[in-house]
């Protein structure tokens, strides 16, 4: 199962989609967002996109109630929960968390096979050391909105638990008209 994973969106409709877009593009069967929406009106750009988002809502919350009624709403395939997750896709166990600090945590325990964080707006992917005398992989996409850094995010596939990063594909003429985006 091929995934993308993004964080720190920042309310950036334009730059999500074509994320979400390009990664469906590669195969992507779901979303992870790993927070900093802040308007939970920014999510309803995907749900006609018709995959699975799994979302939390990191530092920047936004209005957590509504973006609880827009994840409880019948028929959409938007799945809220809170300020972490913990959830099983493709019978990979994956932990979303907003911090770093905490996931790299998370990662120590062994108990997960994928963690993925944001807040930093640093893609990164990396093998951590755990009490398992294993590795579990961290992944942090950096920020899809394009604060502060380029747009970016990851795709994975979890069958061969392979992670990129990857810069958002667009127009740099449109990207000059957007909030916060530094065009590459």
């Amino acid at each position: 199962m091929k995934i993308c994973i993004v964080s720190d969106s920042h309310d950036n409709r334009f730059l999500l989609k074509k994320a979400v877009e390009h990664a469906i593009a590669q195969g992507a069967e779901a979303v992870l967002h790993c927070g900093d929406i802040v308007a939970p009106t920014t999510l309803r750009i995907l749900l006609p996109l018709d995959i699975d988002v799994h979302v939390i809502h990191g530092n920047n919350t936004g209005d957590t109630y509504n973006l609880a009624m827009l994840a409880s709403k019948s028929g959409n395939r938007l799945h809220y929960h809170g300020q972490d997750a913990g959830i099983e896709l493709a019978n990979r166990k994956i932990f979303l968390v907003h911090y770093p600090h905490y996931a790299r945590a998370m990662s120590t325990t062994g108990d997960w096979d994928l963690v993925c964080c944001g807040h930093d707006h640093t893609a990164s992917v990396e093998q951590v050391k755990n009490v398992k005398q294993s590795e579990t992989t961290m992944l942090n996409p950096g920020t899809v909105g394009g604060v502060g850094a380029e747009p970016t995010y990851i795709m994975g596939d979890l069958e061969s638990m392979d992670f990129k990063v990857v810069h958002v594909p667009v127009d740099d003429e449109l990207a000059y008209n957007q909030p916060h985006v530094t065009p590459h």
